[in-house]
Order: structure tokens, then sequence, then C-alpha cells
């Protein structure tokens, strides 16, 4: 008979892994419990960051459709489970990362994907949504400003040699 603690995390897990949009699997060996409630505070709302055993996070993984992770479910894992902003959570973890070297990013989940630890730190060296939004907002509108002005160059123009034509001929009468 399954232990009803198990059968409880189990399904809390699972629960997890299905409203995250992503997730970041580190090794937390070595950090003590302020140093994690510092990364848990850093995270901010949209993350959920919590340790898990590897074998029940395995079986949830499973049933939620989760494939490839296995290979990173070694030694004590913890789990940021992101709802939010995949990049912005990312960012965090891995300067915390290289800040406290104990952390150690294992690999991650996004997109249907299993990621490697390199990957989830070159997600963490992208722009976020709204920087990468800001930045196609200036490109179009200078490129909106660009096309206004060959639009308006003919008219301008043409406005130019009606005028000149204008001063020609009254210099000529």
């Amino acid at each position: 008979m399954a232990n009803p603690k198990n059968t409880a995390d189990l399904a809390a897990l699972k629960e997890k892994l299905e409203g995250a949009n992503s997730i970041v699997l580190t090794e937390y060996r070595g950090l003590t419990v302020g140093q994690l409630q510092e990364l848990r505070n850093n995270l901010g709302f949209d993350v959920e960051y919590s340790v898990a055993k590897n074998t029940l996070f395995k079986i949830a993984a499973n049933e939620a459709g989760i494939e490839g992770l296995d290979e990173h479910l070694t030694g004590p894992t913890a789990i940021a489970f992101i709802k939010g902003e995949a990049v912005d959570a990312a960012k965090v973890i891995t300067k915390f990362a290289d800040d406290n070297k104990a952390l150690v990013i294992k690999g991650g989940y996004m997109d249907g994907n299993a990621l490697s630890a390199d990957q989830v730190e070159a997600i963490a060296k992208l722009d976020n949504r709204e920087t990468t939004l800001a930045k196609l907002a200036g490109a179009m509108k200078g490129s909106m400003a660009k096309a206004a002005a060959v639009f308006n160059a003919p008219a301008t123009k043409m406005v130019r040699t009606a005028a000149a034509l204008q001063d020609k001929k009254a210099a000529e009468a």
C-alpha cells in the first residue's frame, strides 16, 4: 500500500508541473536554509521553488507527460516551477548560482523540450519579453518615421518644384 504522504506529495508535484509553463532543476547541496529562502524571495511570486524526492518527481513528470529529465534527477533536487516569464526566472537562478557556487543548475524543461544546464544559462542571457517588445516597438517606430519621410518626399519635392516654377514666372514677368 502506498504511503499517504508520498501519494499527497505526488499529487502536489503533478499539479505544480501542470500549472508551470517551464521548470528549472537545481542541486542545492551546501546551501543554508537562509540562502534557499533568499533565492525563493528573489524568484518572486510567479515561481515556486521547492525540494522534491527524485523518485516522486520522476513519477509526477511521467504522469504529466514530461520526458527527458531522468538524467538530471540525481542527488538532492530542488525545482523551480515557473508560471511567469521563464527568462526572468532563469536570470535569477543563474545569477544566484554564480554568487553561490553550492547551487548547481542541472537542467530544465520548456515548451515541450528537456533543457541542459547550458541551455538554461543561454535562456538567462536572452532579453525578457518586455525588453524584446520595447526593442521591437522602437524599431517599428524608426521604420515608420523613415517610411513617412519616403512617402512625403515626392509631395515635398513637387511643392518645391511648383514654388520654383512660380518664382521663375514671376521673375520673367
